[in-house]
């Protein structure tokens, strides 16, 4: 499907952008294009790659400009540039608004100008009830595209979306900080033990948005079911598999976060298309004539409950072990930590 075809990728450097590249670097791809801020990343990037498909743009998804200089003769954009890290957005919020939000509307907005077909815009569970500014400004995110997706004949240029849990490993997440305190000696420092979390693979999160490139009608949100686990489970799997002995020390929740998180709300529940592995939120297609629904409710909306990670498939410690064991970035550093 990508035969002879230009990717861009916004936000290119970070953990999902380097795992969609790799994804399809060696496919039969033309070129993909990384989009970020960060030279040093891209100069690295460039270094462990030296291959002559990678092309590398400097810009800032805040100005349209460079936007749209990186977009002559793309087809397809996968839309990751985001500020992702709860606590940094809440003591910057409008920081997160120039990034997540306008940087969404100018990332769709050049698209159609430059006639690229097709943009999938990647989101969060935290978007779903949004309690903290990161959570709010990926709602909004998800707001913008959709109504975008709405303006523009999808023949012509097709917006659509993804929403993932935590993706395992990723730059800043949890596991990372475990496994370096471990090496460390120092505690496991666990937010609550009872809060509970997605887990998924940057892979999984990878075909995740595959699934909705192929599948994914105009302002449609794609979701991939996945199992969850509590932190203190997690910390303790963790612990296993190093055999460490550090302590775990409860040191409560930081700034914005959820007790658990939603991949769909109820309202988005009751309209999801159930397709096995995946969800399809169909975009609400009303206009502004309101006066026809005002006589009309949905009943169904009292029989549906969210789905979030209280009440997904809850792995436990070993079964959480082994998903951990899958991941390169584990099996590294257990290497790594045998060889000591």
């Amino acid at each position: 499907m990508f035969k002879n075809k230009t990717l861009l990728i916004t936000g290119g450097t970070g953990s999902f952008g380097n795992a969609v590249m790799k994804r399809f670097l060696n496919t039969d791809v033309k070129e993909i294009r990384i989009f970020s801020r960060d030279e040093k990343k891209q100069d690295d990037m460039r270094k462990v790659y030296r291959n002559e498909k990678l092309k590398f743009y400097i810009g800032d998804v805040r100005d349209l400009s460079s936007v749209k200089n990186a977009m002559h003769g793309v087809d397809y954009i996968f839309h990751a540039a985001a500020l992702k890290q709860v606590p940094s957005c809440e003591f910057f919020p409008l920081e997160a608004v120039k990034t997540n939000i306008i940087g969404t509307e100018n990332v769709v907005t050049g698209a159609i100008e430059m006639g690229v077909k097709k943009v999938i815009c990647l989101s969060t569970d935290k978007a779903a009830y949004p309690i903290n500014a990161m959570g709010i400004s990926k709602a909004m995110m998800e707001k913008v595209f959709v109504a975008k997706s709405k303006t523009i004949d999808p023949d012509r240029t097709l917006i659509c979306g993804t929403r993932y849990g935590n993706v395992m490993a990723s730059r800043g997440s949890v596991i990372p900080l475990f496994v370096e305190q471990i090496k460390n000696g120092l505690p496991l420092t666990v937010t609550d033990p009872n809060m509970t979390r997605f887990l998924m693979s940057l892979e999984e999160a990878v075909e995740l948005v595959v699934f909705a490139f192929e599948n994914a009608e105009a302002g449609d949100i794609m979701v991939q079911k996945a199992p969850a686990s509590t932190i203190g489970d997690l910390a303790q799997a963790i612990k296993k598999l190093f055999n460490a002995r550090n302590e775990i020390k409860v040191i409560g929740t930081r700034h914005g976060e959820k007790l658990y998180e939603t991949l769909l709300t109820r309202e988005e529940h009751v309209v999801a298309q159930d397709l096995g592995g995946f969800y399809r939120v169909p975009a609400d297609k009303r206009d502004l004539n309101y006066d026809k629904y005002f006589v009309e409710g949905n009943e169904q909306l009292q029989e549906v409950e969210d789905y979030n990670s209280h009440n997904t498939v809850r792995l436990g410690i070993e079964a959480i072990k082994d998903k951990l064991l899958n991941l390169d970035y584990i099996q590294e550093e257990l290497k790594n930590w045998r060889e000591r």
